[in-house]
C-alpha cells in the first residue's frame, strides 16, 4: 500500500545534510503544440538516469528570459518536433516541407546561439541537430522524399520516417572512428530508431560529419572546434541504447560547470591583447561587435576577468615616418600612445559599472570582488618614448604596467628579432630606458626582441623580465619564440614567458588549435616549471587560433587544464598568478 504521508516523505528528504548533491542541470528545450509547451517523458528521465537535474525550457524570444535560463543551466538539450522553417536559412520552403513550428523557431535559434558563445555543452536531437545547423552556418534538406540520396551510383532507400515503436531500433549508421560518437559507443556502426523526412544537408564550418545512414543521409555531426556539442538524428530518449549519449552530456555539464567554479575562485589575465588596433574603425566595446575579438560580452562569455590592452606602435621602415603608419592624425610616438591610453579611459568611464582601469595586482583582485572587469595598459614598442628617457616616467604616471621594448625593426632601444642588428643588442639609451623602468616600477616586456637582446636585457634589468606574448622555438622554429636556453635563463631570473595564439608561432603549417597551444604551454612548463608560465593571447593583433578564437571561448582553455589534472593553485599559476608576481616584485622598488 502505497504511503501517503507527506511529512514521512519529507523526513526522507531531510535525513542528512546536504538534503542533495549538487548535480549537472540540464536545459531540455519544449515542444510547442495546441497552446501548450510539450516535453516527451524520455528527455527528461534519461537526464535523470543519467545523473542530471532536468530543466524545461519554454519556447521564449525574451532576452531576459534566454539569458537567466542560460545562467542557470550547465548544459543544453535541443529536443525534437516540427520542421524549421527555411525562410531561417534564405531559402523559400519546397512543396514536400511539412509542418513548421514558428513558436520554437527563433527561441531555439536563439538560445543556441548565445549557449554557443558561451561554451555550453549541447545536445541536438532529431529537429535539434537541425537547429544546431542553422543557428550555426550550416543548412537543412527540408524534405528527403524529394532529394535522392545515393551511394555508388545506387539508390539504397532507407526509410527515414518509421511506424515502428519509438524504441525499436530501425536502420544503422556508420560511425567516423575518430570521433565523439565513437568515443561514447566505442563501435562503428550502431542500430537507431528513425522519425524525421528533414535532415542536416550541410553541417558547416563549425561542425564535421561523424555518422551516417546506408543511404548517406547525415546521422550525426559534431563541433570542429574542440567543444562539447553533439547532433544526432535519431531519437536516443526512446532506446535503451541511447543511455550513453545523455551520459556523455551529463559528464560534459560537470566539466563546465567545474570550469565556472574555478574562474569564481581564480582571477583570469590576458597578458596581451591589440584591441585598440581596432579603434579607427568605431567599434562598440560595450556591444558584441564582430570586428574585434575582445570586448564585454566576450570577456563575460569567456569568464574572463582582465586584460593588458596595449598602444601598439608600428615601427617605420627607413625613409618612412611614423605619422603615416598610424589611421590618427598625431604628432608623434608619444602622442599616439596618449591618444589610444585616452581612448581606453573613455570607453572605461561609459562602461564604469562593469569595466575599471587596474595598476597594480590589488587593483585586479578589487574589481574582481565587486564584479568588474578591468583594463591595464601596456606599451608595445618602445619607440612610443620618443627617444626621451623622461617619458618612461610619463608613461609610469599614465599606468603603463609594461613596455615591450620593440616591434618588428630595430629601435632606439634594441634589436628585433626581425631586425637588422643595429645594436648589437640592446643600445646605450636601451639601458638607461631598462634602468629607469626597473626604478618606476615598469616590467620590462621581452616579447619581439632577438636572442642578443634578450640576454643583454636579463643582465641589465635589477627586477625579472616578461615575455607578454611568446611561444617555444622547440615546437615552432620561429625568431619570435624563445629557445629552451631562452626560457630557462628567463625562469632563473624569475621571469615569465605567456603563451601566445598566433598561429605562425604555434604551428609551422597548417591551422594551429587550442591543442598547439596547450602543447606549448606544457613545453614550457617542462623547461622552465609550473611558476613562469601564462597567457599572452595577441586577441586583435592576429591572434586567435581553433578553439581559442576570441575571449568567449577562453573558458575551453581552463577545461583543458582541468582535463590534464592540473591543480587549482597551478591554474590559478597561469591564469595571471604568475605574471602578477613579477608585477608586484617590480612595482615595490
Amino acid at each position: 500500500m502505497k504511503n501517503f504521508d507527506l511529512q514521512a516523505h519529507l523526513d526522507e528528504v531531510y535525513a542528512g545534510y546536504p538534503a542533495a548533491r549538487r548535480l549537472p542541470v540540464i536545459g531540455i528545450t519544449g515542444n510547442y503544440e495546441d497552446l501548450c509547451c510539450k516535453l516527451g517523458r524520455g528527455y527528461y528521465q534519461s537526464v535523470i538516469r543519467a545523473g542530471g537535474v532536468p530543466v524545461i525550457i519554454p519556447p521564449s524570444a525574451d532576452k531576459e528570459v534566454l539569458m537567466g535560463t542560460l545562467d542557470h543551466v550547465d548544459a543544453l538539450i535541443l529536443s525534437g518536433g516540427a520542421d524549421i522553417n527555411p525562410l531561417w536559412t534564405g531559402e523559400d520552403p519546397v512543396p514536400g516541407l511539412h509542418g513548421i513550428n514558428r513558436e520554437r523557431d527563433l527561441p531555439e535559434l536563439l538560445i543556441t546561439r548565445l549557449a554557443y558563445n558561451r561554451q555550453l555543452p549541447m545536445l541536438g536531437i532529431c529537429r535539434g541537430i537541425q537547429t544546431l545547423a542553422v543557428a550555426l552556418g550550416g543548412k537543412v534538406c527540408q524534405d528527403l522524399g524529394s532529394e535522392e540520396s545515393r551511394v555508388k551510383g545506387e539508390k539504397l532507400g532507407v526509410k527515414h520516417s518509421q511506424d515502428a515503436d519509438r524504441s525499436e531500433p530501425t536502420h544503422s549508421v556508420t560511425i567516423e572512428a575518430d570521433s565523439t560518437l565513437y568515443n561514447i559507443y566505442k563501435e562503428t556502426a550502431i542500430h537507431v530508431n528513425s522519425f524525421h523526412h528533414q535532415a542536416v544537408s550541410e553541417p558547416g564550418e563549425r561542425f564535421r560529419v561523424v555518422a551516417t545512414a546506408a543511404d548517406g543521409i547525415v546521422e550525426a555531426m559534431e563541433s570542429t572546434e574542440y567543444k562539447s556539442i553533439l547532433g544526432v538524428q535519431w531519437h536516443p530518449e526512446c532506446m535503451e541504447e541511447g543511455l550513453p549519449l545523455f551520459q556523455w552530456l551529463v559528464g560534459e555539464a560537470q566539466a563546465y560547470r567545474h570550469a565556472h567554479e574555478v574562474h569564481d575562485r581564480v582571477l583570469t589575465l590576458d597578458t596581451h591583447c591589440d584591441t585598440p588596433m581596432f579603434f579607427p574603425k568605431g567599434i562598440h566595446f560595450e556591444q558584441r561587435d564582430p570586428r574585434i575579438l575582445v570586448d564585454l560580452h566576450k570577456m563575460t562569455e569567456g569568464r574572463q576577468d582582465a586584460t593588458i590592452m596595449v598602444a601598439y606602435l608600428p615601427q617605420p621602415k627607413i625613409g618612412e615616418t611614423f605619422s603615416s603608419q598610424v589611421a590618427f592624425d598625431v604628432q608623434g610616438p608619444t602622442q599616439y600612445a596618449d591618444l589610444i591610453f585616452d581612448k581606453i579611459e573613455t570607453i572605461v568611464s561609459q562602461n564604469s559599472q562593469y569595466l575599471q582601469i587596474a595598476r597594480t595586482p590589488g587593483d585586479l583582485y578589487e574589481n574582481k570582488r565587486h564584479g568588474r572587469k578591468s583594463i591595464m595598459l601596456g606599451i608595445e614598442n618602445g619607440l612610443a618614448l620618443g627617444g626621451q628617457l623622461k617619458n618612461v616616467q610619463h608613461f609610469a604616471d599614465r599606468g603603463v604596467v609594461y613596455i615591450t621594448l620593440c616591434h618588428n625593426g630595430d629601435n632606439d632601444i634594441c634589436d628585433s628579432c626581425r631586425g637588422c642588428n643595429t645594436h648589437d643588442g640592446v643600445s646605450r639609451f636601451g639601458e638607461q630606458v631598462i634602468r629607469e623602468m626597473n626604478r618606476l616600477g615598469l616590467m620590462v616586456d621581452l616579447s619581439h626582441a632577438n636572442e642578443k637582446s634578450f640576454y643583454d636585457a636579463l643582465d641589465i634589468s635589477q627586477t625579472p623580465i616578461v615575455c607578454s606574448h611568446s611561444s617555444c622555438r622547440a615546437l615552432c622554429d620561429h625568431p619570435r619564440n624563445l629557445t629552451d636556453d631562452q626560457m630557462r635563463r628567463l625562469a632563473a631570473v624569475g621571469g615569465v614567458m605567456q603563451v601566445t595564439l598566433y598561429n605562425g608561432f604555434l604551428k609551422a603549417a597548417g591551422e594551429a588549435t587550442i591543442l598547439d597551444a596547450i602543447a606549448h604551454l606544457e613545453h614550457a612548463i617542462h623547461v622552465m616549471g609550473i611558476d613562469h608560465v601564462g597567457l599572452g593571447t595577441d586577441f586583435d593583433g592576429d591572434g586567435g587560433i581553433c578553439g581559442l578564437r576570441d575571449s568567449s571561448e577562453l573558458l575551453q582553455f581552463t577545461r583543458q587544464l582541468l582535463s590534464r589534472r592540473y591543480t587549482e593553485r597551478d591554474i590559478q599559476k597561469i591564469w595571471g598568478g604568475n605574471f602578477l608576481r613579477v608585477m608586484a616584485l617590480v612595482q615595490k622598488r
